[in-house]
């Protein structure tokens, strides 16, 4: 299948050499989160490199970080490392939503502008940044000093396609990504339903803790639940792998009118996703930006073909 990005055809997002230190680093990073010593860190990173070998470079990211994570929970003991770090990420996101609406509110193209802030939003991942200073991330958003959406690329953002099809939608299924960010996909959802208040919205997080990715509670906290209908992917990985998703969740995906596919990891794991996807995310990271055929930092809206 083509995604629409560049000029091949693929079948899926592949893992690339370079995505291999960015395990090890993610394993670090747990390991200094859950303050386990030094000898356990090191028996950590020596069953992640016993792994490598067997890990296929045809497999995506998200497939081999759920491996390295059970890795992670083993030596441990430890099933949420990433725990307080959400908890902080949605209390400084939900601490900005009045002025993030106000932004919505006084814009001429409010479906637009609720885009905008749910791509920025797209920022809050600690699987790809090391350290993130969350307010220091949002305060740019509202000075508007990243410019979210470059329309010198109109090709990344099928903005007018994304409107036409929303319109003939009954029924959405909305990918959660991060926890944090689950405020600012509140506000774009928010829209959809001001403009339409029968939509049917499923917003799917994920069952189990994986990274900083958003759960049930997260979703809730954010107040998503006023405006979808919650639903677990039944997935543990950093991404919507639809081989070990639930298959209640896979009824609802199947029978929407319109999947939106949020973030990086979910655009990794869904790039074969056997029906019509809008992705919607921000290339974070140079392998992603190589995969889509743009600049690190760009906007992307666009559909699977």
């Amino acid at each position: 299948m083509s995604l629409g990005f560049g000029s091949e055809e693929r079948g899926s997002v592949k893992t690339y050499l370079e995505c291999i230190p960015c395990f090890f680093r993610q394993a670090l990073e747990v390991g200094r989160l859950t303050g386990v010593s030094d000898g356990v860190r090191k028996k950590i990173l020596d069953d992640v490199a016993l792994s490598i070998p067997g890990f296929s470079l045809e497999s995506s990211p998200p497939e081999m970080a759920r491996i390295i994570h059970g890795i992670l929970r083993k030596h441990t003991g430890v099933d949420d490392p990433y725990k307080e770090i959400k908890e902080k990420s949605n209390s400084l996101a939900l601490g900005f939503y009045r002025k993030l609406k106000e932004k919505v509110d006084k814009s001429p193209d409010r479906l637009l502008k609720s885009i905008e802030v749910a791509i920025a939003g797209n920022v809050i991942d600690y699987g790809v940044k090391n350290t993130l200073d969350v307010e220091e991330e949002i305060n740019k958003i509202l000075r508007n000093e990243n410019e979210v959406i470059k329309r010198e690329k109109p090709d990344l953002f099928e903005y007018e396609k994304f409107k036409d099809e929303l319109d003939k939608s009954a029924s959405i299924v909305y990918l959660g990504d991060n926890a944090g960010e689950t405020v600012f996909d509140r506000i774009l959802i928010e829209e959809i339903k001001r403009v339409d208040k029968n939509k049917k919205i499923y917003y799917a997080v994920k069952e189990k803790p994986t990274i900083n990715d958003a759960l049930l509670e997260d979703a809730i906290v954010s107040g998503i639940d006023h405006s979808a209908e919650i639903i677990s992917s039944g997935s543990d990985a950093p991404g919507t792998i639809l081989a070990i998703c639930s298959k209640e969740f896979l009824s609802i995906y199947k029978q929407a009118d319109m999947v939106i596919s949020k973030g990086q990891g979910n655009f990794e794991a869904l790039s074969d996703p056997g029906r019509s996807v809008v992705y919607l995310f921000m290339a974070k990271c140079p392998v992603i930006a190589k995969e889509v055929g743009c600049d690190m930092g760009d906007i992307i809206l666009r559909y699977n073909t």
